[in-house]
């Protein structure tokens, strides 16, 4: 029953992650459908969503829309009571059009236009990040007197995807960019930072925290008085690479806040992207083709109908590991390392060749393959229109 085999000799088994009745229930559900297609299951995020408020009940969450900006998603975060961070105009229009009012809402990109800044700021939006001094003076003309979060650089450590280098300005930079903030009549609000998507290590929190407290202390002293810290996302979803739990990040979050600030430390605003909504996606794909490139090579190429353009864009340089299982599993008792690979004619589109999965050895073309923890990204980065093939079917249970 088990088919996939990590490199440091540990297994991984479906029912690490489904129960034999969601399974069926995937397969009874499945049946009939042309792949590949996404199922994605509300009450699963709802229960991540709830898991998330009730360990950090002092925080305010924000989730990040880029994550998965389905209708569905976005309507059941909003009922709950979630406010949002959005990367542009379009993730902010997708948002509004909800009844979210606006002071439920971050615009978190540090890259954006003058005009898409203007825009926000007519819109009702009075939280901004920044990073640059070009970024704060097109905040300071479009959008006066607005509450400024500065984001801090981060090396991202053991994140599976990081975010480091792009995004963040250092400390030293900051402090600067606070200072110029309230002489350009912005109002200096909190540090931001964010640690790295799948960040595995939860130390990362540790240092940019204490970043946090040097800042804190650093522009105090020329009379602003930041109110907020920004922890950003990071938090794990359940991929084939194990990390801690949910409830261990927070609690040593937690300790990491009170360490640094005391009881009484500032407002914390969260931003949980991935790990609301990943593990409440399954990913239904067909094997299209099994070859091998020369006779003494051992492994065969498995080429499944969903690559990197169909939406499984986070399997660049091997980053992310989705737990993958075939059809066969019940019935299937050996397996062969494979080479996993998607269908379009670009040579990108190879997901997992260094790192060997695992499938049954009497895997035949047609038999559907389950992608599990695909409910993050894969809705929002599957392309429509590269050879032809359309945007990814996605059904969504309630």
């Amino acid at each position: 029953m088990v088919i996939i085999r990590m490199g440091n000799g540990d297994s991984k088994n479906i029912f690490d992650y489904l129960t034999l009745e969601e399974f069926t229930d995937i397969k009874d559900f499945a049946k009939g459908k042309k792949t590949p297609f996404l199922v994605v299951d509300l009450k699963k995020i709802e229960d991540k969503f709830d898991e998330l408020v009730h360990l950090m009940p002092y925080a305010k969450i924000y989730y990040a829309v880029k994550a998965n900006s389905m209708p569905e998603v976005l309507e059941l975060l909003a009922s709950k009571g979630s406010c949002f961070d959005v990367a542009t105009i379009f993730e902010l229009e997708e948002v509004l059009k909800l009844g979210v009012t606006p002071d439920r809402i971050s615009f978190g990109n540090t890259i954006k236009k003058e005009d898409d800044v203007r825009y926000a700021y007519e819109k009702g939006v009075r939280l901004f990040v920044s990073d640059s001094i070009t970024d704060l003076k097109k905040i300071a003309n479009n959008a006066p007197g607005s509450n400024i979060f500065f984001r801090i650089i981060n090396e991202g450590g053991e994140a599976d995807w990081p975010l480091s280098r792009k995004f963040g300005a250092h400390p030293d930079m900051v402090y600067h960019l606070v200072i110029e903030a309230k002489n350009l009549g912005l109002i200096p609000y909190g540090i931001s930072f964010h640690v790295g998507s799948q960040q595995r290590d939860v130390g990362q929190w540790d240092n940019a925290v204490s970043q946090c407290r040097y800042l804190f202390d650093s522009v105090k002293a020329d009379g602003i008085d930041l109110k907020a810290i920004n922890i950003g996302g990071g938090f794990p979803a359940h991929y084939l690479r194990s990390a801690p739990s949910i409830d261990t990040y927070t609690k040593e979050i937690t300790r990491i806040l009170k360490d640094d600030f005391g009881d009484n430390f500032p407002t914390i605003i969260v931003e949980p992207g991935r790990s609301i909504v990943a593990d409440a996606g399954v990913l239904v794909t067909e094997v299209i083709m099994i070859s091998k490139k020369s006779i003494i090579n051992q492994y065969e190429w498995v080429y499944i109908d969903c690559g990197i353009y169909n939406g499984l864009f986070d399997t660049i340089n091997e980053s992310i590991k989705y737990p993958i299982f075939s059809e066969r599993i019940l019935s299937s008792k050996d397996c062969k390392e494979i080479i996993l690979a998607g269908p379009t004619c670009d040579s990108l589109d190879v997901l997992y060749e260094d790192f060997k999965y695992s499938l049954p050895t009497d895997l035949r073309e047609g038999d559907r393959l389950y992608v599990l923890t695909t409910g993050a990204y894969v809705p929002t980065l599957s392309t429509n229109g590269f050879n032809g093939f359309p945007s990814l079917k996605i059904y969504v249970l309630k």
